[in-house]
């Protein structure tokens, strides 16, 4: 598959809502994900740690709505813009947040994601 051909059944995967299976057909094994910020997941190493962070973002945020824009594709890589109502349940107040996700593809396999705030 190309870059396009994967960041488009990707992103119609998201907005299904069903970032679980995007995650295991596309993550590869060896992934690495940057987040914009400090603390103990601003840098996950491998598809379980990464699972892992979704997990807890899942755990931690009440979503009331969202969407997905894109993809942008540029050689290897591809660009999504994600804007969502959520509560985190750390604060209880209800927040719209917006960010952006590049991903980069190697070998059929999103190999890096990195977000954006």
């Amino acid at each position: 598959m190309t870059t396009a051909e994967i960041a488009k059944d990707f992103t119609e995967l998201l907005r299904k809502g069903d970032s679980h299976s995007a995650a295991a057909k596309y993550n590869a094994d060896d992934i690495v994900s940057y987040e914009a910020m400090e603390g103990p997941m601003a840098v996950c190493n491998g598809k379980e740690a990464v699972k892992q962070k979704g997990e807890w973002w899942e755990a931690n945020h009440e979503v009331h709505g969202g969407s997905v824009e894109g993809p942008y594709v540029n050689g290897d890589q591809f660009a999504l813009r994600f804007s969502f109502d959520i509560t985190p349940k750390s604060t209880g107040e209800r927040v719209k947040m917006d960010e952006v996700g590049l991903y980069t593809v190697k070998n059929g396999k999103i190999s890096e994601e990195r977000f954006y705030y």
